[in-house]
């Protein structure tokens, strides 16, 4: 098994079943994930698909959760404005539109190559699928996730709704289950989607981990040379049909929608963040956000 220093990405190499492990490892966070956790999670990709004795990777997460995102402690971060030599002024101040433009294209020039993977991915999902989470949860070819999983995309309810890869959530949810997730930040579980088939297999948590071991090994089996040529073959369809684009498309929006003006009574995500920290910032956004349900209607009884 190879580790970083910090260990929170592990890769682990199976040669004799064709089955490489990825496995985000930031419990204490939700296996939430920064920018260099996220490069490192490229890197170990780009092995996989340069490696002709393996066919498969297994995406997971640690302790039974898959992930929470992107780490959203200090959203300015991503945008490279949080080096030790960066005054505190400066690193709450928002980045440039050029700024946001040159790094939205290569963050999402990531999730590009990993929708365009060409070996199998399988994901073995529990927990909570959030945010970026979610997105490479519906990337993955083969996706196994636990009824009780919680996912969605709920950023957009401070960083605006043209968050991630809109060609790819119209795509692999319907129009009008990612309409409902993009412009509301519901988070749900997989449960409630079970019928519309959006994932592989929807099954109870105790099973994830073996039922997505299952689909990785009976993949495996596949031809390589075969499995290489389908998955371009899958990508060429899915260019020509759903994501004409895509490449473009989602990262200038990401880029615009991420700078956002508020009104008055509208809630600020990153203001709040930095006036009463995050996870009071999370707390506040839910309370602003809740609004409850109607009381049903009642029985009409014949008299």
């Amino acid at each position: 098994m190879t580790t970083t220093a910090d260990d929170r990405v592990l890769f682990e190499a199976d040669r004799d079943t064709r089955i490489a492990t990825i496995t985000l490892n930031n419990p204490a966070q939700r296996n939430s994930y920064d920018a260099s956790m996220r490069e490192l999670l490229a890197r170990y990709l780009d092995e996989v698909a340069d490696d002709d004795d393996l066919t498969v990777v297994l995406l997971r997460g640690a302790e039974g959760v898959f992930s929470t995102g992107a780490d959203m402690n200090n959203a300015y971060g991503w945008y490279g404005s949080t080096s030790a030599d960066t005054p505190a002024e400066a690193r709450r101040s928002r980045p440039s539109q050029r700024r946001r433009l040159t790094v939205d294209r290569r963050s999402f020039g990531f999730y590009h190559n990993l929708m365009g993977f060409p070996k199998v991915t399988v994901g073995e999902i529990n927990g909570y699928a959030l945010g970026g989470g979610f997105e490479m949860a519906l990337m993955t070819d083969i996706s196994v996730i636990g009824r009780a999983t919680r996912i969605g995309m709920p950023a957009t309810r401070f960083l605006g709704p043209a968050l991630g890869s809109l060609h790819m959530f119209f795509h692999r949810l319907g129009p009008v289950l990612a309409r409902r997730l993009l412009l509301t930040g519901d988070i749900i579980t997989a449960g409630e989607v079970e019928h519309l088939g959006v994932f592989t297999e929807t099954c109870d948590p105790g099973a994830v981990q073996a039922r997505a071991r299952y689909w990785a090994e009976k993949a495996a089996k596949m031809p390589a040379d075969g499995v290489v040529i389908a998955k371009e073959a899958f990508r060429l369809v899915e260019q020509s049909q759903a994501y004409q684009g895509e490449e473009v498309a989602s990262y200038l929006f990401h880029a615009y929608g991420t700078n956002l003006q508020f009104a008055p009574g509208e809630f600020n995500f990153v203001k709040t963040r930095a006036e009463h920290g995050t996870k009071e910032a999370f707390r506040l956004r839910d309370e602003h956000f809740f609004v409850p349900e109607p009381d049903p209607e009642p029985v009409q009884t014949a008299e």
